[in-house]
């Protein structure tokens, strides 16, 4: 039995290190081939055309519009949580709830209120950016095809019009998207 499992184990190690002499040639092969296309990446950036004005103000209308309903959303969070008179959380100190489930409750719906408006501050400071790149007129050009030109999908490097209008503080074309989702 020894004897067999050494043969195995000479049949399992053997193939391992061919592969890893394959790869060591493939990736030393890749860093070449990635060398060429940094350089003509600076000469896209300069020659890129972004959106119209009409099209910038287009954009510009919609991302102010969901601005305002965010700041909307978060001011009337915050009537919620707290008590006007004492300014306190509103069920931080409560009297009224002395049983331990009652407490567990309020505690985890300020928990869930806190988080969702963390979230939207976090969705308004998006916004916030996307108004500064239309404001420096790089607004709809996706980052990453811009950075790394061996990206390149069709429509780029310009994030597509309908994108845009779907989810306005985008900053990568959908199939960038998709890419850095898959990992």
């Amino acid at each position: 039995k020894t004897t067999v499992k050494r043969v195995i184990a000479k049949k399992i190690i053997a193939p391992v290190k061919k592969k890893t002499e394959k790869k060591v040639k493939v990736l030393s092969k890749v860093k070449t081939e990635q060398a060429k296309p940094v350089v003509e990446a600076k000469i896209k950036i300069e020659s890129i055309k972004g959106y119209s004005k009409k099209d910038l103000e287009h954009f510009k209308e919609i991302i102010l519009g969901k601005r305002d309903e965010i700041i909307e959303q978060l001011q009337n969070l915050k009537e919620q949580m707290l008590d006007p008179t004492t300014g306190e959380y509103i069920n931080e100190n409560s009297p009224y709830s002395l049983h331990m489930a009652e407490q567990g409750t309020d505690a985890m719906e300020r928990e869930k209120t806190f988080l969702y408006a963390q979230r939207e501050n976090k969705f308004l400071g998006y916004l916030e950016d996307a108004l500064k790149r239309i404001e420096t007129g790089t607004y709809g050009i996706c980052v990453e095809c811009v950075e790394e030109p061996q990206h390149l999908c069709e429509t780029c490097p310009l994030v597509p019009k309908a994108r845009l209008e779907a989810v306005p503080h985008s900053q990568l074309c959908l199939p960038m998207k998709q890419k850095k989702e898959r990992g």
